[in-house]
Order: C-alpha cells, then structure tokens, then sequence
C-alpha cells in the first residue's frame, strides 16, 4: 500500500469518527418542550397554515420540539410528524421562577393579553395552579413584578399572576370599560364562563331553510354573547374562535381544566316539521335544572318565540362537563319565521343579553 493510500484510509477514519461523534441523533434529553398557551392550537401535517389540520392541542398541552422551520415547531401525534405554529407555544425551560428575581426594569402600569387565551396564576410561574383566565384584548392593572411574570388585579379584590411575554403595554383603559356596557355591569364579575359555540368546520350542524348551515348563525350570536358577558365582568374562556371542529371531549376538556362556574353550549335547531319553533333549554344533571330554567325564563322575557321550556337530555358535551352546564337551542333554521328572527342581530343581542341575565340571577 502506497504512502497515498494510507493517507486516504486514515482521512476516511478520521471523518467517520467527526460524523458519530457530532451527528448522533439528537437525545430527548437534548429537546426543548413547550407548553400550548392558546385554549385550541390546531396540528397541522406541515409547517404552513395552508396545510391539513390533522388534530388540535388545548391549553396546558406539553410537546417535545424536534425541530423548528418557517416559525413551525415540529413535534409527533400518534406516531406521525405534525407541525404547529410557535408563537402559540411557551418554552418550559423558560417557565421556571426557582433563579428568578425581581426585575430592575420598569414595570408597566397596564398589560393587554395579546394571546388568544391564558391562564391566570396564583404565583409567578407555570407550576402555580391556574385561579382564572384571560382572553386575548383584555386589559389588567400591574401591581408587582417578578421575573417575566406581572401581578395583576383580577378583580377589586383579587389576584393573580400572568406570563409577561404574553402581554403588550397598554396604552388606554380596558374596552370591556366602555360607554357601550349595559347596566348590569360587573355583576358577573369573578365568574368563569365557558362559552361553547356548537359545530365548526367540517361539521355545519343542522341544516335550515335555503341551506343555511347552523355553525354559520351560531358564530355572530356567540360572539354576541362573548360581549355581553365580559361587558358584566365575566372571565369568558371560548372552546372554538372560529370556524373549526372541535372534538365533544375537548369541549369539555377546555371547560373542564379551568375553574368554570357555568358551561354554556349555543345551538340553533332544525326539523322536518317546517312549524316546529321555539327556543329550548337542554340540562344533563338534576342540579343543572335552576341554572336551565333561569337561562330560559331570561331570554323568553327577551324575545319574541315560542317558549318550549327546559328539558332533560343527555347530551354527550353536558355529561363530560363538570361545571353547571346547558345546551340552548335558540331557535329553528328549518320554520321560515324564526329563520328570518334568528339571522337579526337585534335577536342575537336580545339572546345574549338573556343569557347574561339568566346567568346574573342564577348566581344571585
């Protein structure tokens, strides 16, 4: 063998020593995990909001990142690669306030939550349990700072801590306290209510006259509803913000990770029978009885259909739901009247604001 020869093999040897000794898959050890801080964070198959939703991870969701391209993270379900967008996301390692200190920087007087949904904490850190939520747009006065966690004010006499990289400096005061807020202002303040707004996405529900699809009159009347609420100070925490599915069992889940005083599902019904009419109100559990009858006595007081009363049904969405929950049925899209009601947005500030009162009287 040639003086050549030996000085090829012992290149070879010496780069497939570099390649095992620096091209080692990468342990789990090695990866960065990451919390998901939105309340439904949709699993797509590739890094692009183009591509096919495959399946959704709620709040609280931990993954493992394997690696990260065009602001995607991408981690595995079921054995398969799938992709979710990052600024959803909150790194873990990130999270921890052991080392912390209180930050020298100044600390702003307002936040706004700029996330889609959050978890308000009793300390400042992720392994603090969970004593609210916020949603994104709302706005809280700052009283203490620790780390990159800001104390807030919940309310007048709570509080509670937040993830400061999930907020933006406010400049103006909440617009939850606007000239629009209804007389009954604050009296749902330092309540938790869940607001589920039925079918979604692949799943249109009932379908009405000129085929006008539920999902499609449900959206502006949840949203109506989300207002009206957080007009009277509810902490309002949404299982879909738009048009998606969520599965049964994750909107329970999302009602179901949060301290929830009542779950409230926004259906609007169909039927063969073209003069079926009327707004029903569905309950599961004998104790969830006062909350239906108070809910459906406050928007009969509020509209113009036909009361069809409250009624027991074991609906797959109230049985897995902890808190007092209801499933109302506001209206039938198959009658050509109530279709031509329920499309109005007068109705659907008259539901809200029935729901909103029924909800204040249950309470009281």
């Amino acid at each position: 063998m040639n003086h050549r020869a030996i000085s090829r093999l012992a290149f070879f040897f010496w780069l497939s020593f570099l390649l095992f000794t620096f091209l080692q898959p990468v342990q789990a050890s090695d990866l960065e995990t990451y919390e998901v801080s939105t309340s439904i964070l949709n699993v797509r198959s590739e890094p692009s909001s183009d591509s096919e939703i495959v399946a959704q991870f709620v709040q609280g969701n931990e993954l493992m990142a394997f690696q990260e391209k065009y602001g995607w993270i991408q981690t595995y379900y079921d054995g398969e690669e799938v992709w979710v967008a990052k600024h959803h996301l909150v790194q873990k390692d990130s999270l921890s306030t052991e080392n912390s200190t209180t930050e020298t920087s100044s600390t702003p007087n307002m936040v706004t939550i700029n996330s889609e949904s959050i978890f308000v904490r009793s300390g400042p850190g992720t392994n603090y349990d969970a004593v609210s939520s916020a949603l994104s747009g709302d706005s809280f006065d700052v009283i203490d700072r620790s780390g990159d966690w800001y104390q807030i004010m919940i309310n007048s006499s709570e509080t509670g801590w937040i993830a400061s990289w999930l907020t933006e400096q406010a400049t103006q005061p909440s617009q939850n306290n606007n000239n629009t807020v209804p007389s009954n202002s604050m009296n749902l303040e330092g309540y938790n209510i869940v607001v589920d707004p039925g079918h979604g996405g692949t799943d249109p529900g009932a379908i009405g006259l000129n085929g006008i699809q539920e999902k499609d009159v449900i959206q502006p009347t949840s949203s109506k509803v989300i207002d009206h609420l957080r007009d009277a100070g509810a902490n309002v925490i949404v299982t879909r913000s738009g048009d998606y599915f969520v599965f049964l069992d994750d909107r329970a889940r999302i009602s179901n990770s949060y301290y929830t005083d009542a779950f409230i599902s926004l259906h609007y019904d169909a039927s063969l029978n073209l003069s079926a009419s009327g707004v029903t109100t569905y309950f599961a559990e004998s104790g969830d009885k006062g909350l239906g009858e108070s809910i459906q006595s406050s928007i009969i007081s509020q509209v113009n259909l036909h009361d069809r009363g409250v009624r027991q049904a074991n609906y797959k969405v109230l049985v897995n739901t902890s808190a007092p929950s209801v499933l109302l049925e506001l209206g039938f899209i198959s009658n050509p009247h109530d279709l031509s009601v329920v499309q109005s947005e007068s109705y659907q500030n008259e539901v809200a604001q029935g729901i909103t009162n029924g909800l204040i009287n249950y309470f009281e």
